[in-house]
């Protein structure tokens, strides 16, 4: 099935839906393995915190900061 979207059409908070979609469905895909970069910038942001230097938001929160910072 070829679907046919206009990006530049959509507004902020559609294109940071579309992109949620899209990761779920690639990262839902059997075979699909994150780069070993990832592994290693998830062990330096838990040692962040560890160390009292970071802390943690929810995913949930996180985007609610985003789309609220996002006026354009």
């Amino acid at each position: 099935m070829n679907k046919s979207i206009s990006i530049d059409k959509l507004s902020t908070a559609e294109k940071i839906e579309l992109m949620e979609k899209l990761w779920a469905d690639l990262s839902a895909s059997a075979g699909y393995e994150p780069p070993a970069w990832h592994e290693e910038e998830l062990a330096r942001r838990k040692n962040a915190v560890k160390e009292g230097d970071a802390t943690y938001k929810s995913w949930g929160q996180a985007k609610k900061e985003i789309r609220n910072a996002c006026y354009f």
